[in-house]
């Protein structure tokens, strides 16, 4: 049976001729009842303690549970971002691999329209000798002819027309 300290207090023994000193009995009862109720008390303040704790106990591990969620989720992101990056980077890199192509394509097409053009320079240029040639020649055999005819004094006066 549990006793309560108002039932250790009100407890009472019978008395024999020869029995138990009351005074002696009735203060051991009343302290043991003062001793039950501090037991009590603080038995009580130890369970709300304890209740306290254990409350604090499941939010850390309810914290605990959120924050190893929340780890997880960034370790997961990190990752995503890291493989995001490297698509991106490799798109990136096509693109200027692309771009780059064309580039040197272009180039490559303009080297030939300058190799064209300077081997149309070269043919005007033979032609435009050719017709220079044959111009000279023309005139020279002209002077020729007239140096022949009119004898060595006027092919001086000639030159001097042509050159007006």
């Amino acid at each position: 049976m549990e006793w309560n300290s108002v039932e250790i207090e009100r407890k009472r023994f019978r008395t024999r001729w020869l029995g138990l000193d009351a005074k002696e009995v009735g203060l051991f009862c009343q302290q043991l009842a003062e001793e039950n109720l501090q037991l009590k008390v603080e038995n009580s303040a130890l369970r709300k303690d304890l209740q306290t704790q254990e409350k604090e106990l499941h939010e850390y591990k309810e914290r605990e549970k959120t924050i190893r969620s929340v780890l997880l989720n960034a370790h997961k992101i990190a990752e995503q971002t890291k493989v995001n990056a490297e698509k991106e980077a490799k798109v990136i890199v096509a693109e200027a691999e692309l771009k780059a192509e064309k580039i040197l394509q272009g180039a490559h097409q303009r080297l030939a329209q300058i190799h064209d053009d300077i081997a149309e320079l070269k043919r005007h240029r033979i032609l435009l000798e050719s017709k220079l040639r044959s111009t000279i020649e023309t005139y020279r055999q002209l002077l020729n002819m007239d140096i022949e005819e009119a004898g060595e004094s006027e092919p001086k006066s000639k030159v001097k027309l042509l050159n007006r």
